[in-house]
């Protein structure tokens, strides 16, 4: 016995529905593959290999993040190299400005005034700062590493209260030219060296730690980033530039100014070495960090291409389906239109 089978237009606009929704979906999808060219849904279709895929990122993301710490790593280096070159050029000129004023008249006051400036200028240099970090602070780079030599400043108070108790009367004094060599030579060789060493100079000079920055500049390599103002050379300086500016050396009497003069040129000179090995130091991590930077940025090439070899897709195919499908959402909306336009009054 033959039976009638019944196809409604709502089964018929159902239909165009759904088909249009998950075309719709895989529009989507094709028009992301082919615009990004690779899929849209890495897991879906890697499956099993996803695991390896997301290995690769993970290792290309941390090269990446090292590329950019290397590149403010270098920042500070950078800085910090300019600063000790200038700090050893000038004090290269203070070198020839004291040998000068040596046997020269008033060669106190003829050295005063760089001994003044290149002490503020030191002082300046150490307390740079680099994207917010002072670089010479050491591991403490949130504080200003040196404190400034002016009057009530602990280093200030302290030379005062070091060369009254000494002699008896203030650098300001005309007494200071009754200071005989030996007594100026002993002042300079204990009291006055102790306020430059530990524990005085961690006291009244200087805030940063001796222990330095440290940075991981390649997965196998982590290296010392930053100089501390606890350097040797740093406080050569500092007692050279004060010892010339604040010891009443206006005063003193030729040969006493001699005895200061020569232990200033000592320290200098030294100082100048000490900063040429800390500037040679720093031009080796300079040339790792350019090294290892350079193998980063080659790695990170490596494992890109291996990435794009696991996601990525065809992008003419990829054009093709998004062709096809925008023609078959197209086709539903039109039958769909005409399904609309179906009703039983035109047949009544």
């Amino acid at each position: 016995m033959m039976s009638a089978n019944y196809i409604s237009t709502l089964m018929l606009s159902s239909s165009l529905r759904y088909s249009i929704t998950n075309n719709q979906a895989a529009l989507s999808k094709a028009s992301t593959e082919a615009t990004t060219g690779r899929f849209a849904d890495v897991g879906l279709e890697l499956g099993a290999t996803t695991g390896g895929d997301v290995t690769l990122r993970a290792d290309w993301n941390f090269a990446g993040q090292l590329i950019d710490t290397n590149g403010l790593v270098a920042g500070r280096l950078d800085v910090t190299q300019n600063r000790m070159t200038e700090l050893g050029s000038t004090a290269s000129d203070f070198l020839k400005d004291l040998i000068a004023a040596r046997s020269t008249d008033g060669g106190g006051r003829i050295v005063l005034p760089p001994a003044s400036a290149n002490l503020q200028d030191l002082i300046g240099a150490l307390n740079v700062s680099y994207n917010g970090s002072y670089l010479f602070s050491g591991i403490n780079t949130q504080n200003q590493p040196i404190t400034a030599y002016t009057a009530g400043s602990a280093s200030k108070n302290q030379v005062d209260a070091d060369f009254l108790s000494t002699f008896g009367f203030s650098q300001s004094s005309p007494s200071v030219s009754s200071i005989t060599p030996a007594q100026m030579q002993t002042f300079l060789n204990t009291t006055f060296d102790a306020e430059f060493a530990s524990p005085a100079w961690n006291t009244n000079w200087s805030s940063a730690t001796d222990q330095v920055m440290q940075s991981r500049i390649s997965t196998t390599e982590i290296v010392d980033t930053s100089v501390s103002a606890n350097q040797t050379g740093f406080r050569k300086l500092a007692e050279a530039y004060t010892m010339m500016s604040d010891l009443g050396n206006i005063n003193l009497d030729q040969t006493t100014f001699q005895t200061v003069v020569d232990k200033a040129i000592g320290l200098v000179g030294s100082a100048i070495t000490d900063l040429a090995t800390l500037g040679g130091n720093v031009g080796v991590v300079q040339q790792r960090l350019t090294t290892a930077t350079d193998k980063l940025n080659a790695q990170k090439d490596i494992l890109n291409n291996q990435i794009v070899g696991m996601e990525k897709v065809d992008p003419t195919e990829a054009s093709v389906r998004v062709n096809a499908l925008q023609t078959q959402i197209q086709t539903a909306l039109a039958l769909t239109s005409q399904l609309q336009k179906i009703s039983l009054i035109n047949y009544l």
